[in-house]
C-alpha cells in the first residue's frame, strides 16, 4: 500500500493505522501518581509523546532530566522554549527512587538542551546515572541526550558514568536539518555518536530519523549509511506528527509495509537492532533490545 499525502492548507487527520487504546490499565494511573509524588518530568508528556498512554500502562517512561525548558526551538519539537530555571540539587535521588518504585530494568533518561550551562548538563548527566546505578543495581541505562555543541569534555562527562546505550537523535536528512533542528548541525551530530564509539567501544550507540517532513527515501538511506560509517549501533525510524499548527506541517503519512521496508534495510546495512513503525520514538518500546552487559 502507498504512503499518505497531506493537505497544504490544514491540519491532516490521522491514517487509520494510527488508531489508539485509552488506558485502562492501573499500572497508568500508578505511573501518574508517582511521576507527580516524586515532581519528575518525562518526555512523554513534554513533547507530546503518542505512545505515552500505552508506556504508562505498562509501569515504563522515559524521564526528561535539567528540567523542562529547552534552550533551542527545533521545528519539530513541542518541548517549551524559555529561560531554563537552575538544576535541581535533588533530581538525581528523586529519578533513581522513581526507577525503583518501578522496579525497572531499562531506563531511558533524557534531557532538555541546556546550552546556558558551560558543560551544556553533562555533569548533571552523569550524577543521574550514577546515582540511579546506586539506589537500582543491574539496570540497564540508557541515555538521550543533546549534542553538547560536540564539546569533548561534555562527552566524556557522560561516558565515563557508562551507559549501556548512547541515543543522539539526527531527526532527519542533511537538507533539512536547518529547518528541523534550530541549533543542532548535521555533521556535529555524527560526530558526537562517532566520538563516543570510538572512546567507548562497548558503549551501543543509538540514533533516531522521523519520516514524513519531505525527505526522500535516498536521502534515509544516506543518513543510515552516515550512521553505520561512525559505528552507530541501533536506530529508531517513526512517523513524524505536528504537535500543534505552530510547528512544521506533516508532509505526508509512511505506510506501516514502507516503514517495514525501511527496516530490511537498515538490516541489510549492519544495524543491530532497529525499531521502525509509525508510532516508533527513540524510547518507544526501548527495553526490546537487551545489551549484552
Amino acid at each position: 500500500m502507498s504512503s499518505v499525502a497531506v493537505s497544504k492548507t490544514k491540519r491532516p487527520r490521522l491514517p487509520d493505522w494510527f488508531r489508539l487504546q485509552l488506558p485502562t490499565a492501573s499500572a497508568y494511573f500508578a505511573t501518574r501518581n508517582l511521576i507527580d509524588d516524586l515532581n519528575l518530568h518525562t518526555v512523554c508528556e513534554s513533547a507530546r509523546c503518542p505512545n505515552h498512554w500505552e508506556c504508562w500502562s505498562k509501569g515504563t517512561a522515559t524521564f526528561m532530566i535539567a528540567g523542562e525548558r529547552c534552550t533551542r526551538a527545533c521545528g519539530f519539537c513541542a518541548v517549551d522554549t524559555r529561560r531554563p530555571m537552575a538544576l535541581e540539587v535533588d533530581e538525581p535521588d528523586r529519578v533513581a527512587e522513581a526507577t525503583r518504585r518501578m522496579e525497572l530494568r531499562h531506563v531511558v533518561i533524557t534531557a532538555v538542551a541546556r546550552d546556558d550551562l558551560p558543560d551544556g548538563g553533562a555533569a548533571h548527566f552523569q550524577k543521574v546515572i550514577e546515582r540511579v546505578r546506586e539506589v537500582n543495581p543491574g539496570i540497564v541505562i540508557e541515555v538521550l541526550t543533546p549534542d553538547f555543541k560536540d564539546d569533548d569534555s561534555a562527552i566524556n562527562t557522560v561516558i565515563s558514568a557508562r551507559p549501556e546505550i548512547f541515543n543522539h537523535n539526527m531527526e532527519t536528512v542533511r537538507r533539512l536539518t536547518p529547518k528541523v533542528r534550530s541549533v543542532a548541525k548535521y555533521d556535529r551530530s555524527l560526530s558526537v555518536l562517532g566520538k563516543v564509539k570510538e572512546r567507548v567501544p562497548e558503549i551501543y550507540t543509538k540514533s533516531g530519523v522521523m519520516l514524513g517532513l519531505g525527505e526522500t527515501e535516498e536521502e534515509l538511506y544516506a543518513v543510515m549509511k552516515d550512521l553505520r560509517e561512525v559505528g552507530c549501533d541501533l536506530l529508531t525510524l517513526g512517523q513524524y506528527l505536528q504537535p500543534t499548527q505552530k510547528h512544521l506541517p506533516v508532509k505526508e503519512f509512511i505506510h506501516p509495509d514502507k516503514f517495514a521496508e525501511h527496516k530490511e534495510k537498515a538490516e541489510a546495512m549492519g544495524f543491530t537492532y532497529v525499531a521502525s513503525g509509525p508510532l516508533v520514538r527513540s524510547s518507544y518500546h526501548a527495553d526490546d533490545f537487551s545489551p549484552k552487559i
